[in-house]
């Protein structure tokens, strides 16, 4: 314990005393509702759900949107007598200081130091939660010096600390060189790869985009530059540039990482790479091609911590979920899921493995890759350079006595030929294969080369999807969408302002009853008439969402498709029959995610264009 603590009693009186803290006998929902900022039945809504949420009552009241984080934090400075502020600069913080700090600590506590008064030995300190000084009273200690608070909102905090802590692994601007390297062997790119600058330059990269969420780091190569692009939620955006005279260094840098061939520049090469970020065990999976301008590096990153494999927390509506469970808990039958790459067809179905996966079924998986180990179950990784490829894994599986069968994806005829043998043969079996919609899916299949009552006889369901991002809760804006607007998304517009049920295709249960629009967790219903839309701010980066959520389209192999099927209709005239049977398509179910907040008009839009 430092002197000056020591002089001021700290370890007898605790922190709030030694500071000059005397917190107000008043409630904080008192002393918001006396401000103006709530008023008595906001905060009777809050003080019910809250203990449902195990939160705060200030919490309570910025996830329903009663009032703002800074509303919260300048109650807070007036119960508890502490200053308080809506935002710092980072170039106001003292680098020093978080030398010393690690970041989990200053994530968990929500504290950040700010500045030191050495003179005085008075600690600056930024803080979101007074009952937690408690907590960070060692910050005396290990500063040598006492605590002066002040109060700053949650989300401006952990803004505040990801900003100073990656001003520690920053963007390495790399100096421009006109020379190019004449010699490129291996020797030589070792060296340049091992250099300090370059490896910093690709952690920044990494580290970046983990924090940024993205699911992609794009490194490519143009005629004078090398440009880097992340995918966030599905959309692109440069975040980099870099000498074209670098090039080299850093594809050779990103090889090494993934235990590639650094010298091997003609072929196309893959691999992987295994990082703990952040306290998050992150995977990426590397793969490079030679370009006209040079080679091309794409890391996809897999964070294990952020995978939901719920059936119900991705985002299935609940007469979908009905016919998806109906589905997967049947002994036999092919089970596809269809959609383009990057639509979370891989995560739809390790979900529905993971609800079935049990003690008494053998299921085995052939997947290109394996992107995450599932316990219980037996995964087995295509290697196409000794011929284990999905054909060959998928009748190698037929020996071992499997319940069900997951194959990664159907993408040739042989491949198609053994899933229907097995799924006749009493396999259930579930797969991928890319077309736009779900009833494309079955003349895929025909188009392939699989006899049409082959295919009628083997399929259960066929599920289309794709990910749409979700509106910043923080941010996200109600407002009174046109009727033209709601009709382009299958929103009866004048149903919609009377407040009644406006869905075109709606959602229903089992007796054909309309399923009422319930609020997700952490998120309010928008107010009657209005929408949410969005708006942006520093959590969200100023794009307006934060996150993805799924539109599915399920499409049941009834009587009547089965027939259409065995005559090879097309793909319109079997999406007919299903839509005169209740199909939901996908831009209904985006529809019926626009009424619950979820997302934006435009968002779905721009999803389901090809339904237009």
């Amino acid at each position: 314990m430092s002197t000056a603590a020591q002089q001021t009693g700290r370890d007898k009186r605790g922190p709030l005393a030694a500071i000059g803290v005397r917190p107000e006998q008043r409630s904080l929902g008192e002393i918001l509702i006396e401000a103006g900022a709530i008023g008595p039945d906001a905060l009777a809504e809050a003080l019910a759900v809250q203990h449902l949420e195990n939160e705060r009552v200030g919490q309570a009241l910025v996830r329903l949107k009663h009032c703002s984080e800074w509303q919260i934090t300048q109650g807070l400075s007036r119960q508890f007598g502490m200053p308080a502020r809506e935002s710092v600069e980072v170039n106001h913080i003292d680098d020093e200081l978080i030398e010393v700090l690690p970041i989990q600590y200053a994530r968990a506590n929500s504290v950040l130091p700010w500045q030191l008064d050495k003179d005085n030995g008075v600690l600056q300190v930024l803080a979101s939660d007074p009952l937690k000084l408690n907590d960070i009273d060692d910050l005396s200690q290990v500063y040598d010096a006492e605590l002066a608070v002040t109060l700053m909102p949650q989300s401006a905090v952990h803004e505040l600390i990801n900003r100073v802590y990656a001003k520690r692994t920053k963007d390495v601007d790399l100096e421009k060189k006109d020379e190019e390297f004449e010699e490129e062997d291996e020797d030589i790119l070792h060296a340049s790869a091992e250099d300090a600058p370059i490896i910093r330059f690709v952690n920044s990269l990494i580290f970046n985009a983990s924090k940024e969420r993205a699911s992609d780091i794009h490194i490519e190569p143009a005629d004078k530059e090398v440009i880097v692009r992340n995918r966030v939620d599905g959309v692109l955006h440069e975040v980099k540039r870099a000498p074209k005279a670098h090039l080299a260094s850093i594809i050779a840098r990103v090889k090494i990482m993934a235990g590639l061939n650094i010298a091997e520049k003609r072929l196309p090469q893959d691999g992987r790479i295994r990082r703990r970020i952040a306290g998050k065990e992150v995977d990426m999976r590397v793969a490079t091609v030679p370009t006209a301008h040079g080679e091309r590096v794409t890391i996809r990153l897999l964070d294990k911590t952020a995978m939901t494999l719920d059936l119900d927390a991705i985002g299935i509506a609940p007469d979908h979920l009905r016919l998806i469970r109906d589905t997967i808990h049947r002994p036999h039958g092919i089970f596809l899921v269809t959609g383009p790459t990057g639509s979370g067809k891989t995560t739809t179905l390790y979900s529905a493995l993971s609800e079935i996966n049990r003690p008494d079924l053998n299921i085995l998986t052939v997947e290109d890759p394996v992107e995450y180990q599932l316990p219980g179950i037996s995964q087995v990784q295509v290697q196409s350079k000794i011929s284990l490829t999905f054909a060959a894994g998928l009748r190698s599986f037929l020996r071992h006595d499997p319940d069900v069968i997951m194959v990664g994806e159907i993408r040739d005829l042989e491949t198609a030929e053994i899933a229907i043998q097995a799924s006749l043969t009493g396999h259930l079996v579930m797969s991928t294969i890319h077309t736009n919609d779900a009833a494309t899916g079955i003349t895929r299949l025909v188009d392939m080369g699989v006899q049409p009552f082959l295919v009628a006889s083997s399929l259960v369901a066929l599920q289309a999807q794709r990910l749409v991002r979700r509106l910043c809760a923080a941010c996200c804006e109600a407002y009174a969408p046109l009727p033209a607007e709601l009709e382009e998304v299958g929103i009866d517009a004048e149903k919609f302002k009377a407040g009644e049920p406006c869905l075109k295709a709606p959602v229903l249960d089992d007796d054909g009853q309309h399923v009422p629009l319930k609020a997700w967790k952490g998120r309010r219903l928008p107010p009657p008439g209005k929408l949410y839309r969005a708006n942006g701010c520093a959590q969200c980066h100023g794009s307006g969402y934060a996150g993805r959520t799924g539109v599915y389209e399920v499409l049941m192999i009834t009587e009547s498709i089965r027939r259409l099927a065995i005559r090879n209709a097309d793909a319109s005239e079997i999406k007919s029959a299903a839509l005169a049977e209740g199909l939901r398509t996908l831009r209904d179910d985006g529809a019926h995610k626009v009424l619950l907040g979820i997302t934006s008009l435009d968002e779905v839009m721009r999803v389901t264009a090809e339904e237009a």
